[in-house]
């Protein structure tokens, strides 16, 4: 079952039982009902602490099985060989800067280069049960800085990542564009950061800037 069709179900079921328990509760005082009243708003915060917060706290994380990869990684990009390559570009490899934002449900991503930037849309993870690893996809937009689109013109883009373990420091992915280019990725966790708007932001927090 897809983790949309979990969700539905479980609201389904949760919405059942709340009706079903208002019809019981006519047999009781009122002080009851006024009590019973409170649970969509208890249980819409409980889901939103969930998403946010409470799936990646010790114990439950290890129920969820699904793994935390918000903050900061380099990605050395090696372009395939057969990219198709405009004339003055990288052929790399090349040192990047991807920012993950995620809760339970959700994840979006941005990579910056000295030349560009690419945000993602269309974000999944999947993570089959007791296998300890899983897999992020995306599709994105490249924007380029204005003084690179002469030879590098905005593009789109997919993305595959295979992450291991619930808190992993290093992965693997591949990227395919528009522009007919494809290779790999290799990345390295550098902290749990989200505020680097820029290239040299993040490269001014990577130890080690030149690794790759």
């Amino acid at each position: 079952m897809s983790q949309a069709s979990t969700i539905r179900t479980g609201a389904t079921i949760a919405a059942t039982l709340y009706t079903v328990i208002l019809v019981v509760l006519g047999l009781y005082p009122s002080q009851f009902r006024y009590l019973f009243a409170y649970i969509p708003a208890v249980v819409g915060y409980a889901v939103l602490v969930f998403d946010k917060w409470a799936w990646r706290w010790p114990g439950i994380h290890r129920l969820t099985g699904h793994p935390w990869v918000t903050g900061t990684w380099r990605v050395v990009l090696s372009p395939s060989p057969d990219s198709h390559i405009p004339e003055g570009g990288n052929r790399g490899p090349i040192t990047t800067y991807m920012t993950i934002e995620q809760t339970f449900w959700s994840l979006h991503a941005a990579l910056r280069t000295k030349e560009s930037t690419s945000r993602s849309s269309n974000a999944t993870i999947g993570a089959p049960e007791n296998s300890g690893t899983a897999e992020i996809g995306f599709l994105y937009d490249n924007t380029p800085r204005v003084a690179h689109q002469h030879r590098s013109p905005r593009h789109e883009g997919a993305c595959r990542i295979t992450v291991t373990g619930l808190t992993p420091q290093a992965a693997t992915g591949h990227y395919y564009t528009s522009r007919f280019t494809a290779g790999d990725m290799d990345f390295t966790f550098l902290n749990r950061s989200t505020n680097y708007g820029t290239f040299s932001q993040a490269q001014a927090a990577d130890p080690e800037p030149n690794a790759g």
